[in-house]
């Protein structure tokens, strides 16, 4: 089985790594910024407001944590020789593909076939 090394340019290569982690810092940090909220007080008004925003930045923190999962997930993949290969047909991911996402696991064929839209 083909190995990145052998499928992508060093230069493509470190900008994807700098590209991810680029973004796993921003991630953390949003996510630092969100754990490090503000308490509202007591009355039951700003507790009113306390609760609904928390349910509000419970699904933001969920969102935020899928695509931090995603972006460890790619640069582990970079470190083990499998980044830019797909995960469902071993075939080279477009470099187009992975500048628009670098998170890709699969090429755009494997995921319309997986997702039903082939």
């Amino acid at each position: 089985m083909a190995k990145t090394k052998d499928l992508f340019d060093q230069a493509f290569l470190d900008e994807m790594s700098e590209a991810l982690s680029n973004e796993q810092k921003k991630l953390e940090d949003e996510l630092s910024r969100i754990h490090d909220h503000v308490e509202y007080g007591d009355s039951e008004e700003e507790n009113a407001h306390e609760v609904t925003d928390d349910e509000v930045n419970r699904q933001l923190v969920d969102r935020l944590e899928k695509s931090l999962r995603d972006v460890e997930s790619a640069l582990k993949r970079m470190a083990d020789g499998t980044y830019g290969i797909c995960k469902f047909t071993g075939e080279k991911i477009s470099e187009e593909r992975l500048r628009a996402r670098p998170t890709s696991s699969t090429t755009a064929e494997a995921k319309k076939v997986v997702t039903g839209e082939a």
